[in-house]
């Protein structure tokens, strides 16, 4: 802690008091002008509340949204990686029509606002999918079992297993298209030369990928890597315009019910504050390490 202090410089102490100064007449301004009513002992029940009929802990609103965001974006991100890495190789493809194709996609969805990705996504692909699997019937005949715990733990509450799985395709579907363009930066900066001696030696162009060229990319993609995977979290706060219920949904709920505006908001960010923040430390460390 005291070597965090000694790195500290005039400079950033001055940062530091203007950001105070700053969030200080902020807070004076809300409480002067608009004679807000602050009640924060009301925020830790939306986030874990006792049962008093089964007589123990069971997580509210906030948390409920929190569990729903972390599985999405854990599901989302592996998801992402994969169609992102077919994606990433594509554009790299000798074939033109492939390279094409992999481009057409990528420049698709970087060039349209996320809202309206994420609508065309919902009602053109995720939910065709979600009523041709019959998932909808599936999840609530899993939702009526007893031993459905395991099923919970993965997915949360089974009634909503559409849901999520709507909000992990359509978040997948957009975030892969950064992905791709992250693997095929890693792709072309591998020098040419290696590839040649690859062909040389009789290798095929798969045994080149596989063996030469992508080991090689994605230790250089992984700081971008995990930078977008940060993203995705945050991005995930989109897919509450479809109904997911993750934590900004959650949050516009509790907000609707019980008017508790900055205070819900401001443990919302909080939220995500945390995850973002412990996963870039997370993966800072890894980076040092490797």
């Amino acid at each position: 802690m005291l070597s965090f202090y000694k790195k500290l410089r005039w400079l950033d102490y001055v940062i530091l008091v203007v950001l105070a100064t700053f969030v200080g007449y902020i807070w004076f301004t809300i409480e002067g002008t608009l004679n807000y009513a602050w009640r924060w002992e009301l925020i830790p029940n939306y986030i874990l509340r006792w049962h008093t009929g089964r007589e123990e802990w069971f997580a509210n609103l906030l948390l409920q949204g929190l569990a729903a965001t972390v599985r999405i974006s854990i599901y989302a991100s592996i998801l992402a990686l994969i169609l992102g890495t077919i994606l990433g190789v594509a554009r790299c493809s000798a074939n033109l029509t492939i390279r094409m194709l992999a481009r057409t996609y990528l420049e698709f969805l970087r060039n349209i606002p996320p809202v309206v990705i994420v609508f065309i996504f919902f009602f053109f692909l995720s939910q065709q999918l979600i009523e041709a699997l019959n998932l909808e019937a599936w999840s609530r005949s899993i939702a009526r079992q007893e031993n459905r715990g395991i099923w919970e733990f993965f997915f949360g509450n089974m009634r909503q297993f559409p849901s999520l799985v709507s909000g992990v395709i359509v978040l997948a579907l957009f975030e892969s298209a950064f992905v791709g363009e992250i693997v095929r930066a890693g792709i072309q900066s591998v020098g040419k030369g290696q590839r040649e001696a690859a062909r040389s030696i009789g290798m095929s162009h798969m045994q080149e990928l596989r063996y030469i060229v992508l080991p090689q990319a994605l230790k250089k993609v992984v700081p971008p890597m995990a930078n977008q995977f940060i993203t995705l979290i945050k991005d995930s706060s989109i897919i509450s315009l479809i109904s997911v219920q993750e934590l900004t949904y959650k949050t516009v709920e509790l907000v609707a019910s019980t008017r508790l505006i900055f205070e819900a908001w401001i443990t919302t960010a909080a939220f995500y504050f945390i995850l973002c923040f412990g996963l870039s430390m997370l993966f800072r460390k890894l980076e040092t390490k490797s």
